[in-house]
């Protein structure tokens, strides 16, 4: 810290508080010389602090960018570049360089940082709850980093949002949903909650379930809808479809059709499935069955009987 500023004379307070400023600056000319070095000086400090911040900023984003263009050269085992490797690390680089330039800007500004660093480590459980959850953040961006449960481009659904990861930082996971919504989560929230990855898994199994009349002919229509995936070379021969009959009632005969295909087929194998039930329905001249009647809550008021005539 600089050394302290030596009191104002009291010839010079007076003259200013009678408002006699002539008197002040023509009688006492070593006023200037009392305070003006270190006003110079402050002001000099000042400056170079923020140049300091100035070429902090951006070391930073230089320094990020370096990180990134270094990860890039990591591949994965498929040989592919590590985006999210490349992102986590490109923001570890630019927090690190800002915490530093700001220690450095506080010592340009006469500010002690090892009593700054004292005053943090007596109060550290108070600064730790309050940071509990950034730490935690934190905390939980390198355990995403390590486990692996998404990599940058996956299709993934978190806390019941659906949506392509864009990007891994130090405290947060930006995602985009399927109508293109942005979506940043906490890493802290996203490690602590089911994580369910559509990317990953090379294949998929497609169900669809369906209701026709309980007097139509189940095992006719189970037949065509075999017949109709052989001929789809998106639907994979191992393992095979399966045709099933799951319920029959006085409402409807429950069938269900599951094949397997690639990851990327989903959607048009699924579609595929239920628009060829639909001809059938159609072809076959099946109305639609009756809903089943809704059961009322165990809960609900039950109305009172009609009185009798």
């Amino acid at each position: 810290m600089a050394d302290a500023l030596p009191p104002i004379p009291k010839s010079v307070t007076r003259d200013i508080a009678h408002l006699n400023f002539d008197d002040a600056v023509t009688q006492h000319q070593k006023l200037w010389e009392t305070y003006g070095h270190d006003l110079s000086s402050f002001a000099m400090s000042l400056a170079a602090a923020l140049l300091i911040l100035l070429v902090t900023f951006w070391a930073a984003g230089w320094g990020a960018g370096l990180a990134r263009k270094a990860m890039g050269r990591v591949r994965h085992h498929g040989g592919e570049t590590d985006v999210t490797l490349q992102s986590f690390m490109g923001s570890l680089t630019r927090y690190l360089i800002i915490i530093v330039g700001l220690m450095a800007v506080l010592e340009q500004l006469g500010v002690k940082t090892t009593s700054v660093l004292a005053v943090l480590g007596a109060a550290s459980i108070a600064v730790g709850l309050a940071l509990q959850g950034a730490l935690g953040n934190v905390a939980a961006g390198v355990m995403l980093l390590l486990f692996r449960p998404y990599r940058v481009g996956d299709l993934v659904e978190v806390g019941g949002r659906m949506g392509t990861v864009k990007a891994l930082d130090l405290f947060v996971t930006e995602m985009a949903t399927v109508d293109n919504l942005k979506v940043v989560a906490p890493n802290g929230k996203i490690f602590g909650d089911v994580i369910i990855n559509y990317t990953t898994p090379k294949t998929r199994r497609v169900d669809v379930t369906f209701h026709i009349g309980p007097r139509q002919d189940l095992q006719a229509v189970l037949n065509d809808m075999q017949a109709l995936l052989a001929e789809d070379k998106r639907v994979l021969k191992d393992p095979k479809p399966s045709f099933e009959a799951n319920a029959l009632n006085e409402l409807y005969a429950e069938g269900a059709v599951r094949a397997w295909c690639k990851a990327g087929d989903y959607v048009g194998v699924k579609t595929m499935i239920v628009l060829g039930l639909q001809k059938l329905s159609i072809a076959q001249g099946n109305p639609p069955p009756a809903s089943p009647p809704a059961k009322p809550a165990a809960n609900a008021v039950q109305p009172p009987p009609a009185p009798s005539a």
